[in-house]
């Protein structure tokens, strides 16, 4: 059976988050407009710099602070490579942490559709609302 769009590309950041580098959490993003892939974003560190699976995990006030999250990364690269994202959906196969949240709002995203409800806060969900992104919850492991 050929998915919904919403699950096609949520499968697709299930696969991203296969390369994530930071065993804390496997995290993948595609940030999509007009059913085309414009990047994808894992978890990992930076560009040169040794992984958690390498150096191990930099925890501090309970997060590991050696990796770039997902998000972030899928920004990143479009900025990189000359991408808009603007009037984008982002695909995240975790609910973002304020801090991506708000970097996803100034990239222009006006949908985020997310799978596992990890971490979810109400300063977020009040930056989102304010924001007018549009979130939506899929199983994109079904």
């Amino acid at each position: 059976m050929r998915p919904e769009w919403d699950i096609y590309f949520m499968k697709i950041a299930h696969v991203v988050a296969l390369r994530s580098t930071c065993d804390r959490a496997f995290v993948g993003t595609v940030m999509v407009l007009d059913k085309r892939i414009l990047t994808t974003g894992f978890n990992g560190s930076p560009a040169g710099l040794p992984h958690c699976d390498e150096a191990g995990h930099l925890i501090m006030e309970g997060h590991c602070v050696r990796t770039i999250h997902a998000e972030a990364n899928a920004i990143i690269q479009a900025a990189l490579h000359g991408v808009s994202t603007k009037g984008s959906t982002c695909y995240v196969t975790h609910f973002p942490c304020i801090q991506c949240a708000k970097m996803l709002i100034n990239a222009g995203v006006v949908r985020i559709v997310y799978d596992q409800e990890y971490r979810i806060d109400e300063n977020t969900l009040d930056f989102l609302q304010l924001a007018n992104v549009e979130l939506v919850r899929v199983n994109g492991e079904e």
